[in-house]
C-alpha cells in the first residue's frame, strides 16, 4: 500500500489515496500504521476517497482504530494533498467569513457533512495555507453529547482527581471538553487527566479534552488530549472548539489566534453565520509503501 505521511501544525496521519489504492479494514490499519515502534508512526489514519456530493471524500481513524467524523488539521492536509496532486480541478474563489479571500477552493466530503475550504498556493505552486468553513458549533448539551441537559454547557463543575474544575462543552462534528486555567498549561500532567476526563461517565461517546490559559482577548495557548490519540500536538477542532467556548464564557473575542504545540491557527467565530473559520498550514513530510 502506498501511503503519503503529513502533518497540520504536528498534528500527524498517515494518508492513503483511495483513488489509486485500496483500504481494506481500516480500523485495524489505523491501530497498525499508527505505531510509532512499529508502525509508521502517527496520530491516525486519514482516507482520501472519491466522492459522488464533493471534490474528495475524508475517513478519519484514530491511532486506536476508532472512526471520528473530522479533524481539522487532517482536512487541511487532504485539501494540500487533492490540489498537489491534482486528483481534481479546484474551485473558484473563497470568501472566509467575510474577512480573507483565497484563490482556490475545494469541497470535502466528512461525517459532519461537506466542508468547503479556501486554498492560499505558494509560489512553487502548492498549497501553502489552507482555510476551513468548520461549520456552526454545536451547543446543546444532549447533541455534543454530554449528559446534561442544557442549552450550552458553560462553566460547568466537574470533578476529576479530587479536583473541582470548571468546563465549557461544545461540538464541532466531534465533542470537546474545554478547562480555562489560571496558570501554564506547560506544566499540566496533562496524560494523568486527560484520560479521566475522555472516559468520565458524563461523556457517553468520550470526549476531546482541551486546557486552555487565556494571553489577551485576541490570542490563547492550549493542550489538548484526544479522545482515542492521547497528547498530540494539535487539534483542529479543538481548536475551534476553544475559540467558541472562550466567546461563550466572555473570556475572548471572536477572532482569536490559538498557541498550540506544533503551531499556531487563526481562527474566526463569525458573527454573520455562526461560522467557525479556521486557518492554517498542511505539510507533506514524505511518500512511501507499507
Amino acid at each position: 500500500m502506498r501511503f503519503t505521511k503529513m502533518h497540520g501544525i504536528g498534528n500527524d496521519y498517515v494518508y492513503v489515496n483511495c483513488f489509486a489504492e485500496e483500504a481494506h479494514n481500516p480500523a485495524q490499519m489505523a491501530i497498525t500504521v499508527s505505531d510509532r515502534h512499529t508502525g509508521i508512526g502517527s496520530d491516525g489514519l486519514i482516507l482520501i476517497c472519491p466522492s459522488e456530493t464533493a471534490d474528495v471524500k475524508m475517513r478519519m481513524f484514530n491511532a486506536d482504530g476508532s472512526e471520528s467524523q473530522m479533524c481539522g488539521n487532517g482536512i487541511r492536509c487532504v485539501a494540500k494533498y487533492t490540489y498537489d496532486h491534482e486528483l481534481t480541478a479546484a474551485g473558484g474563489t473563497f470568501s472566509a467569513g467575510g474577512q480573507r479571500s483565497f484563490e482556490r477552493s475545494l469541497k470535502v466530503e466528512t461525517g459532519r457533512g461537506i466542508l468547503t475550504l479556501g486554498l492560499e498556493i505558494g509560489d512553487d505552486g502548492k498549497v501553502s495555507q489552507v482555510c476551513v468553513n468548520m461549520g456552526q458549533p454545536i451547543l446543546k448539551g444532549l447533541d455534543i453529547p454530554v449528559n446534561i441537559a442544557a442549552e450550552q454547557v458553560v462553566d460547568h463543575d466537574i470533578e476529576i482527581d479530587d479536583q473541582q474544575l470548571s468546563m465549557t462543552c461544545v461540538s464541532m462534528g466531534n465533542p470537546h471538553a474545554v478547562i480555562f486555567c489560571s496558570e501554564s498549561v506547560e506544566d499540566l500532567t496533562l496524560d494523568k487527566v486527560g484520560p479521566l476526563i475522555e472516559n468520565h461517565e458524563l461523556f457517553p461517546e468520550r470526549v476531546n479534552a482541551h486546557f486552555v490559559k487565556i494571553d489577551g482577548p485576541n490570542e490563547l495557548t492550549m493542550r489538548t488530549w484526544e479522545r482515542g490519540s492521547g497528547i498530540t500536538l494539535a487539534c483542529g477542532t479543538g481548536a475551534c472548539a476553544v475559540a467558541v467556548a472562550g466567546v461563550l464564557s466572555g473570556r475572548c473575542e471572536r477572532n482569536v489566534v490559538a498557541h498550540l504545540p506544533g503551531g499556531d491557527l487563526d481562527l474566526n467565530w463569525c458573527q454573520d453565520d455562526n461560522c467557525v473559520y479556521m486557518t492554517g498550514g498542511a505539510t507533506e513530510v514524505f511518500s512511501g509503501e507499507f
